[in-house]
Formats: C-alpha cells, structure tokens, sequence
C-alpha cells in the first residue's frame, strides 16, 4: 500500500472526478454517513406518511398536534431520565437560536464556556456581544482536545458542550466545583455560593452519549443529529433552578418574545410552541425517540453509537493511511468521528468519489481545514454500515492509487 500511495495526487484543485466504480458487494446498506442533518430511517417516514392525510397541515393548538408535542416530552424525560422536577421544554429556531436565548435568560452577568471548536465557542461569543453581560470567561483548548472548567467566583453559568461536532470531540458532562445541584433556586452571586447553572450544548450528543442529568441544569440540543429529524427546532431539558432563573433574570430585562425562555416553558407546559413549529420534523422526531426506547432507552442508543465508533477508529488505527484526529481515546467522540489521511492521499478527493457512488456527506468541516473525513456514527446509522465505509474507503484509496 505504502508504494500505492506514493503515487496517489493529493490536489484539491483536480478537476474531475476518476470514474471509479465501487462494487456493491462492499457498500453500505445506506450511504448516509452526515453529521447534521443525519439520516432518517425508513421507518420514520413511513410513519409521517401514514398519518400525514389527517396530521400535515392542522393546527399545532389542537389535540392531534399537541398529543405529539406531549409524546415527545414525555419520551425524552424517559430517555434522558430526567429527575422529578426537570422539565422538556423546546421551541423553533435551532441551537443557534438557543445560543440566543441562553444570552437573555439564563447568563444573569457572567458565564464561563468551554472553547474546543467551532460550535463550542459560538456560545461564547454570542455572550461577549451582548452590551448587558460582563465580559464571559472563556477556555481554550487546541482542536482536537477539550478543556476542564473550573470554578471561578462571579460566574453564574457554566457553558460545556458535550460533544464538539466540529472536530470530533466529547467529554463527560460534570458539574464544576461550585455549580448548584439543580434544585435550588438559580439565584446568587455566581460559584462561589454554590447558585451557578450548567447549561450543556448537547446538540450532536443527545440520544448517543450517555449523561447523568444530575449534572446539569440545561442539556439543550436540535434533532437533525442523533434524533434522525430535520432542523428547525431546540429542545431543553431544565432542572428547576434554570427554569427559576430564566423566570427572575428574563423579567428583569427586555426579551423579545420569540427568545422569552419563560414564554416557551409555559407554552411547552401545554404541549405546544409558542409560534407555528413544522409539523413533520415534530413526528420524525418523536419515531426516533420512541424507537429508542423500544429498544432499550439510552443505554441501547448510545450502545449502537459505542459498536460504530469501535469499528471506525480500529479501522483507522490498523490503517496504513488514516488515523484518528482525537489522539485521547478517552476524548474520541462516539457520534461523530474524524479521521486524518497522510498527505499522499487527497481526502476531499475520496470523498468525492464516494459520493459519485452514493455514499455522501463524509467531507470534513470547512473550517478545520484538515486532510481528513468527518462520518456519523448517530443510533440510526447501522454500524455494519460503518464497517462497509470503511471497505468502500479502503477500496477507493487502492483505486486513486492505479
């Protein structure tokens, strides 16, 4: 292989793609392999379509739209096994608008986040530019790598991020010397008496990692990831103490009402949103779930996530061309993998290749500008199917070689 690829043309400027065809026998079952929006099971759409004459197109104020809204919650405090208290509250515009959100009504003056990559940091600059915060807290680490908080007097929201969909990195999610326990009130003066909140940006873990929600406050996320949904909407799961303190700090300033996290816990509390959410992503999202749970909750899921991940970067520790990007094992996100070529084989040309064959979305993210592919491995993608990437992988690099 070593002489193979002294061969292979490592330019991302080539103009066409080689005329390789991969053979069935080794693809994939389903050659959707991106990391947002994910793959949808069959199923889920054949669900959609079989109540879609009498479900698409009503009103999401009436029960048979509520009834879903209701399904959902219910199935991810199950899922997530929330506490007694903790409560499933979402509303439309994504993670992005929840970046939003958090920034008027949960980070009372300061927050401190966790900076690993490039949905990590958003966060934290949404924070940095809002005129009525203190200027945020933020550590860094090298992507690639995570950072560790630590308790710092005055800040009243940790901000961590339990998987970085961007470079490929997880962590455990635990609350920091000085964070509350999430039955409090949410009020103080931040670590040092014990009141500050853990907010989590969950977005491509939730459903695939395993977390213990005893320590965190919120634990928000969007459902095009592990969830097998559409974008479009974001979830929160609130422990008391954020839902007190989204009540006491977003009446002491002026929300618009579409980012009034109070204004969304009432209307959750009914079974609905505040404004119109789309419908099909709401049944989508509630099939995942429920899927999960019938086969064994989170242990199950994250369990699917667990065998992909193992069969991903085994192939690549073994491989003469690829490797693991996350050089911590412990750190090796589960959801999403990211693995680095040597510079005689062109990534971004094996990727095109695998799309010409039906195999798609394993490009890396832009921003992170390695030599490298970026592949789910979320519950519904079969992790046979990552074995046969890995085979179609194999095949194409031989192939560029010739």
């Amino acid at each position: 292989m070593a002489a193979m690829l002294a061969h292979v043309t490592a330019s991302a400027d080539t103009p066409t793609v080689p005329e390789i065809t991969i053979p069935d026998v080794l693809k994939p079952s389903d050659g959707r392999f991106g990391c947002g929006p994910s793959k949808v099971r069959p199923e889920q759409v054949s669900a959609l379509a079989a109540v879609a004459a009498d479900y698409l197109g009503t009103s999401h104020r009436q029960p048979r739209v509520k009834s879903v809204v209701g399904r959902l919650r219910s199935g991810l405090h199950e899922l997530l096994s929330l506490p007694d208290g903790y409560q499933v509250v979402l509303g439309n515009g994504g993670t992005t608008t929840f970046w939003d959100i958090a920034t008027f009504c949960l980070v009372e003056r300061r927050s401190q986040h966790l900076c690993f990559g490039e949905f990590s940091s958003k966060f934290a600059l949404a924070v940095k530019a809002a005129p009525h915060l203190d200027e945020p807290e933020m550590i860094e680490s090298p992507a690639g790598t995570h950072p560790e908080a630590r308790a710092t007097d005055g800040v009243d929201l940790y901000a961590l991020t339990h998987n970085e969909t961007s470079t490929g990195v997880m962590m455990d999610i635990r609350r920091p010397a000085g964070a509350g326990d999430g039955a409090g009130d949410g009020a103080g003066d931040g670590a040092g008496d014990g009141d500050a909140i853990v907010a989590v940006d969950a977005t491509s873990g939730a459903g695939g990692l395993r977390v213990d929600p005893s320590q965190f406050d919120v634990y928000y996320f969007a459902p095009q990831k592990c969830f097998a949904s559409d974008g479009g909407l974001w979830v929160a799961a609130m422990s008391p103490a954020a839902m007190e303190r989204a009540r006491r700090v977003g009446g002491s300033r002026w929300v618009p009402s579409s980012l009034d996290l109070t204004i969304a816990i009432e209307n959750s509390a009914q079974d609905q949103t505040y404004n119109t959410p789309a419908l099909a992503t709401l049944l989508l999202f509630v099939e995942q779930v429920e899927w999960m749970l019938a086969g064994g909750g989170l242990e199950w899921a994250a369990g699917r996530s667990d065998r992909s991940a193992e069969i991903l970067y085994t192939w690549a520790e073994q491989s003469d061309f690829a490797s693991p990007f996350v050089g911590k094992p412990s750190e090796r996100s589960r959801v999403v993998g990211t693995i680095d070529f040597v510079g005689a084989v062109d990534a971004a040309m094996v990727a095109k290749v695998l799309r010409a064959n039906g195999i798609v979305d394993t490009e890396p993210y832009r921003k992170l500008g390695r030599n490298q592919l970026r592949i789910a491995m979320f519950p519904a993608i079969e992790p046979d199917d990552i074995a046969a990437l890995c085979a179609c992988i194999n095949y194409v690099v031989g192939a560029l070689a010739d």
